[in-house]
């Protein structure tokens, strides 16, 4: 008899090689749909999302850009290499990359706590992550279970927290399921955080 450890949450964290040519791309490439897309800024205008986001209002990003074709060859790696950990019975269906867009966090923007609905795995490759950059911060999916247990100790070990923040250098991907709620903190860097996030769903 012991103590045992069950129904753990993982996280998957990994820097793609060379990724400075990538990032230098994508951060032109981002930058430039940002300025063009009139709808996208309209959307996060209206949503008051300080700075710019396509989530609704383009869907072909991989059609539009090269690079973007080009990050999703690294991401469908990784897509496939996490279901691996996770212990998916696919069942002869595969992962498949239903949506990707882009996310330009000025300063003083945050992304408010949600979760992916109707995705399997999302993720978030960080291209710009200047200092002081907002981190993403992911909750304890159990919550809104626990009445009456008393709160943990600020030197807890990571695994035992309520809240874990993250804040990934440039090159870095990061894959969760889609249910794990998740929030982008408040951006206190001058420059822009620039990153592209997705969702996978089975196809």
């Amino acid at each position: 008899m012991g103590i045992d450890t069950l129904f753990a949450t993982r996280l998957y964290q990994k820097v793609l090689p060379r990724a400075n040519a990538l990032n230098a791309d994508l951060e032109h490439t981002c930058l430039t749909i940002a300025r063009e897309d009139k709808a996208g800024r309209s959307w996060s205008k209206a949503h008051g999302y300080r700075g710019y986001t396509s989530y609704a209002s383009l869907d072909d990003l991989p059609v539009r850009a090269p690079v973007f074709a080009d990050l999703q060859k690294h991401l469908d790696a990784h897509a496939k290499a996490f279901a691996k950990v996770l212990a998916f019975d696919l069942s002869g269906r595969r992962l498949r990359l239903d949506s990707l867009w882009i996310n330009v966090m000025g300063s003083g923007a945050h992304h408010a706590a949600h979760i992916h609905p109707n995705a399997v795995i999302s993720g978030t490759y960080y291209v710009a992550v200047p200092a002081h950059a907002a981190p993403i911060r992911f909750e304890d999916p159990r919550l809104p279970l626990m009445m009456a247990a008393p709160p943990k100790k600020p030197n807890a070990p990571r695994a035992e927290q309520r809240f874990v923040a993250l804040a990934p250098k440039p090159g870095t991907v990061l894959l969760w399921e889609s249910w794990l709620r998740h929030e982008v903190l408040t951006n206190a860097a001058r420059q822009t955080r620039i990153s592209v996030s997705f969702n996978y769903g089975l196809g």
